[in-house]
């Protein structure tokens, strides 16, 4: 009787919302510009036709906006990255880089890699001392921090998929940098905090002028940026007044990037990682992010196993996957890199064999043993990485990750041009054995080598159920961002939670070394008694482990679009 209760309210809920949703569909061309200045942070929307969930109210409601004038989920996803830049300059940019894995109605499934590339002068040594330890400052802040970005490439390679033209869809940010948007109390109250000692020329972010609550905060140069972009479109930014800019930034602050490195750059389309979990079709991002890699191995390494029967936040759940990412980890740590430039072993990687193997060991209730493979202690993990994931009313689906790496990247701010540079540098085994800023131990596949691209934890996912998408899903967080996924996906399809529920409950990270179980508040003491009991080292985190944005389709075939509380500012919008 309960079951049959829950569809007829279902089918209620789906009656009222058809109707909403005829109200406030797609509109034609107006003069009004609803994204400037929308603060409605709503964490979870359940629509009809089309949504989308980011990090900021203002970006999801220009996704919504581009949606609702009739593009697609790719033409919103170019709108909400540019704005993005605009709106969230701690992670969304244009002098970065990331990774887009995309489902067409059609049936087809790509994935775009517009991962910032080394510039032509980087060397291996290039951030160690005279006696041959990293200096890990260089890599993390100033000019010779900066990869060669990729953003305004990937935005370009991805605009064959699009329905409207670009200067509608880069419109949005002009507006938003050009006229300005209050500063909000959680939401854009940090703004300012960059160090102004890597910065050669004045800018907004420089610290002259301490900005407040209430206040708006205009853009002028960055507007001036997009607009010749929009004008003169990818040319701009790597060949035209734009990099010429970057080139003599570099020049002032003793950079690496040259006109030569940005002319030279491309965005590439990878074959997307596809693998199978308990009837569900994952497809993921491949190699140079690690993140797809990583989340098939721990994936297939727990399938074997009931993990549903054991019951979210057990004991003997967690010890299971707890197990799965060490393993995981260490395969990151001794084989992962930039396919380009390595012969990376990734069929060895993904095959059911080996990966049962890997667990061969594995005895319940006995945590195991992470052993060495160099020297190195983890450091602070960054959270500014930013994901958005967007579904439109013709089932086109994408999932996005980009990145500055740290907040606000390189603390560089272009001069004249008013966009932050990545520090993402630091992404590359600075020493083979050691550990990045994000926490990631590398080995030499990850070396700096020139004109490579640094390995990312980046984990864009869609997942299919009978061909049909089910799941759109990635999270920021560093090295947390593939078992901030992982244990999502899980959530939804072994202990049949909501989308609300798979991103609220608490979350645990395990990375091979530390060997340390990093856990989120909420779990229950006895499951921490027994963790600790099984011989588990926990430390508790005083803040958050990823923050998913996630689109899940239900029973009734309505879009759940959550986006992560863990975030003040993450925002759902959706028709």
């Amino acid at each position: 009787m309960k079951r049959k209760y829950s569809k007829i309210k279902g089918l209620l809920l789906l009656s009222l919302l058809t109707c909403w949703g005829c109200a406030i569909g797609p509109k034609t061309e107006t003069s009004d510009r609803s994204y400037l200045n929308h603060y409605n942070v709503q964490h979870e929307v359940i629509a009809l036709h089309a949504g989308i969930a980011s990090a900021s109210p203002l970006a999801s409601k220009v996704g919504l906006y581009i949606l609702q004038q009739g593009g697609n989920a790719v033409d919103a996803a170019i709108a909400v990255q540019l704005a993005l830049a605009v709106v969230y300059p701690q992670a969304g940019n244009i002098g970065g880089g990331g990774f887009m894995v995309m489902h067409l109605a059609d049936g087809t499934n790509r994935a775009l890699d517009f991962r910032e590339k080394a510039p032509v002068s980087a060397r291996k040594d290039m951030y160690l001392d005279e006696k041959g330890n990293p200096v890990s400052v260089k890599s993390l802040a100033g000019h010779l921090a900066s990869g060669v970005p990729g953003t305004i490439a990937g935005i370009f390679e991805s605009l064959c998929y699009a329905k409207l033209p670009f200067p509608k869809l880069i419109q949005p940010a002009i507006d938003l940098a050009d006229k300005g948007y209050l500063i909000e109390p959680g939401i854009t109250d940090d703004i300012g905090t960059v160090d102004s000692k890597y910065n050669t020329m004045p800018n907004v972010f420089d610290g002259t002028h301490h900005w407040k609550t209430g206040e708006t905060f205009k853009q002028t140069d960055l507007a001036n940026t997009l607009k010749r972009i929009r004008d003169h479109g990818r040319k701009e930014f790597y060949e035209g007044e734009t990099a010429r800019l970057i080139v003599e930034e570099m020049k002032r602050g003793g950079g690496n990037i040259t006109l030569q490195d940005l002319k030279s750059y491309e965005a590439v389309w990878r074959e997307p990682l596809t693998f199978s979990y308990r009837g569900y079709q994952m497809v993921s991002m491949p190699l140079p992010s690690s993140g797809g890699i990583l989340l098939n191995e721990m994936l297939k390494m727990i399938e074997p196993y009931p993990v549903g029967s054991y019951g979210f936040g057990s004991t003997q759940a967690i010890g299971l996957m707890v197990e799965a990412e060490r393993r995981a980890y260490k395969d990151r740590a001794a084989y992962l890199g930039d396919g380009d430039f390595s012969d990376i072993p990734v069929k060895k990687l993904t095959n059911d064999v080996y990966l049962k193997t890997q667990m061969s060991d594995y005895i319940q209730g006995q945590a195991g043993v992470s052993k060495s493979l160099g020297t190195g202690k983890q450091q602070t993990e960054s959270m500014e990485t930013t994901h958005f994931s967007i579904v439109d009313k013709d089932g086109n689906a994408v999932s996005v990750t980009t990145t500055l790496n740290m907040q606000y990247g390189s603390q560089v701010v272009v001069g004249k041009a008013g966009f932050l540079l990545n520090n993402e540098m630091n992404d590359f085994s600075l020493k083979p054995g050691t550990h990045n800023a994000s926490g990631g131990m590398g080995g030499t596949h990850n070396s700096i080598e020139p004109g490579k691209r640094m390995l990312s934890s980046m984990t864009p996912t869609i997942v299919f159920k009978n061909n049909k998408v089910v799941v759109v899903v990635g999270s920021p967080g560093g090295t947390t961002i593939p078992t901030s996924v992982f244990q999502t996906i899980v959530d939804i399809i072994d202990f049949k939670m909501t989308a609300a529920d798979a991103i609220t409950k608490p979350k645990f990270h395990h990375e091979w070394l530390p060997d340390v179980v990093e856990i989120e508040d909420g779990f229950s003491a006895e499951t921490l008694a027994g963790l600790q009991k099984a011989g588990y080292s926990i430390s508790t985190v005083h803040g958050s482990i990823g923050r998913v944005e996630l689109i899940k389709v239900n029973e009734y075939g309505q879009l759940d679009i959550v986006a992560d509380t863990r975030g003040r500012s993450d925002t759902s919008e959706g028709y």
